[in-house]
């Protein structure tokens, strides 16, 4: 084990109101068959949970998007990981429903949700799921179908919580209505695009939900895809990775003050952009745990580290002020 890889001090969070405790970090299971291979993807999980966390996303359209995949590579990746490490009881693992599939795989119908949570059971060589979470809402189904059928799920044993991700502000507050109007599962979590750089959408349509539901959150996009890294700072740096195509949207005055702050406090703490970035998600009242992927051990030096970075309060308003919308 290398030197960096144990974090020293570092306390599990409660998600949401369920049972389930989870350090500050999630893993992103988005690269899995993506830009990693299954044997380079052993290496980035054993160095996470090496270093003591326990808590890794993914999602059954995982990573669908890639040429010659078919969806679940993701999942069967982590599946052959936890069956090879014999480690699924030490693991919160999270999976979703509801993204395209392919041949009309997709929605939240019953019947649906039903045969897709085997299917990722299967690929995950597991017979349950901490959290169930839907993935992408499907308006074209009542919300009251989409809960019975986790509902079931939960009854059988195969799901333990449910979480919602993309859905309208609208959508969630039925749903949570819903279920304690009718003594359903309700969803404990939510999922956001939230980060020092998009803050807008979640701050004033979602956040006022979570803290008054209670709901644990974990970011999805937490470092914006790479850009608050600090590795794209101009546009010939786009062509160092598969993302940065989609970057040219950053390279504005908000953007800069946002890099700016971010070089600054992570030189007083000695501290790379990415941990800093990641340490003032940690430390907003409502976000339980970042989620984040990395592609190498030295990218997974920088995530790992960002729960140990306890930011001062002049420099946790230096950040949101800089990045203020």
């Amino acid at each position: 084990m290398n030197s960096w890889q144990k974090n020293k001090v570092m306390e599990k969070r409660q998600l949401g109101n369920t049972d389930l405790q989870v350090y500050p970090i999630a893993f992103g299971g988005n690269v899995f068959g993506w830009t990693l291979d299954e044997k380079k993807s052993f290496e980035i999980l054993n160095g996470f949970t090496e270093a003591g966390f326990n808590f890794i996303d993914t999602a059954d359209v995982y990573s669908r998007w890639k040429p010659g995949n078919s969806g679940g590579e993701s999942e069967k990746i982590i599946g052959n990981w936890m069956k090879e490490k014999k480690n699924r009881h030490d693991i919160i693992l999270t999976t979703k429903v509801g993204s395209d599939m392919g041949d009309g795989k997709k929605g939240l119908k019953k019947k649906y949700i039903l045969q897709a949570v085997e299917d990722s059971l299967k690929r995950l060589k597991t017979d349950y799921l901490d959290l169930y979470q839907t993935h992408f809402d499907d308006e074209s189904t009542p919300v009251l179908e989409t809960l019975e059928a986790y509902d079931q799920l939960v009854k059988d044993g195969k799901i333990r919580w449910i979480g919602t991700s993309n859905m309208s502000p609208e959508r969630i507050k039925e749903s949570l209505e819903t279920s304690a109007e009718k003594g359903l599962p309700s969803y404990e979590t939510l999922q956001p695009h939230y980060n020092l750089y998009a803050r807008e959408k979640y701050e004033s349509e979602y956040e006022t939900i979570a803290l008054g539901h209670g709901l644990g959150v974990f970011t999805y996009f937490s470092l914006e895809s790479g850009f608050l890294t600090g590795k794209y700072r101009t546009k010939e740096d786009l062509k160092k990775s598969p993302r940065g195509g989609d970057m040219d949207k950053y390279f504005d005055e908000r953007g800069m003050k946002i890099l700016d702050a971010l070089d600054e406090i992570s030189k007083q703490n000695d501290t790379t952009p990415a941990s800093v970035a990641l340490a003032w998600l940690i430390q907003r009242p409502s976000v339980t745990a970042p989620i984040v992927s990395a592609t190498n051990l030295e990218q997974l030096k920088s995530i790992i580290q960002a729960p140990e970075l306890n930011l001062d309060s002049d420099a946790i308003r230096f950040l949101t002020s800089q990045s203020a919308w």
